[in-house]
């Protein structure tokens, strides 16, 4: 008698291959609760074990993180965004400012070189839709919109290696954005490693560009010893 192969392996990678889809494309954003099982099962036409297989699957991975009670939140864009997360979670805060000094400074240097004007517009809405954020008292909008900046200087960098780096731990800065935010006093829309920074890389000005940057950490850098 021949055993029939089970077809459930294949079925839950398919469905982890979906459910990451969705996370890259952007449909889940980050930091965001994605769907509840139920629908989730209605939509994918799946079980529910093939449905948890796929989600730990992608938890294990880091993209994804089940908090019990409540549900499953995106953390990551990518695998490579998960692991560094993990890492990052191993070190202190001043470690991961040191990391964004090379990441930043070089973003910067290629953006000078290689940024389009559609960066550049995008690049000038970001950061308007940034200070309008925080004058609203919209502190998780005025995050992403900051993250989404400095994402924007590393895709302007030409470079793509680089871009998936500095998108790797974008879950981590985005984090330290919000810590320094809820200090007292603290300043969230600096015009250091922003606007000037927007302005040198129009300009094409590296040695402008690099300044900013290192003024803008130097500021991040300030405020985690407080």
């Amino acid at each position: 008698m021949s055993l029939v192969p089970s077809h459930r392996p294949a079925l839950a990678e398919e469905v982890t291959n979906q459910l990451r889809g969705m996370i890259q494309s952007g449909e889940w954003p980050l930091q965001e609760k994605i769907p509840a099982e139920p629908l989730l099962m209605a939509s994918l036409g799946v079980s529910r074990g093939t449905l948890r297989e796929a989600i730990k699957a992608l938890a294990h991975s880091g993209m994804l993180e089940v908090r019990r009670g409540d549900g499953t939140y995106v953390r990551a864009t990518s695998e490579i965004s998960g692991a560094a997360q993990r890492m990052c979670m191993e070190h202190t805060q001043e470690h991961v400012v040191e990391v964004r000094v090379g990441l930043d400074t070089q973003a910067a240097r290629l953006a000078t070189k290689n940024a389009t004007d559609d960066d550049i517009a995008v690049l000038r809405e970001l950061l308007k839709v940034r200070r309008e954020a925080w004058f609203a008292g919209d502190y998780p909008a005025w995050a992403r919109a900051d993250w989404d900046f400095h994402e924007r200087v590393a895709l302007a960098s030409g470079n793509p290696l680089l871009h998936q780096l500095y998108v790797s731990f974008g879950g981590v800065f985005h984090d330290d954005l919000l810590r320094q935010q809820r200090k007292a006093g603290f300043n969230g829309i600096p015009h250091e490693g922003h606007d000037e920074l927007a302005d040198a890389i129009e300009a094409r000005d590296e040695a402008a560009a690099v300044a900013s940057v290192y003024r803008n950490l130097d500021f991040a850098a300030e405020w985690l010893t407080h």
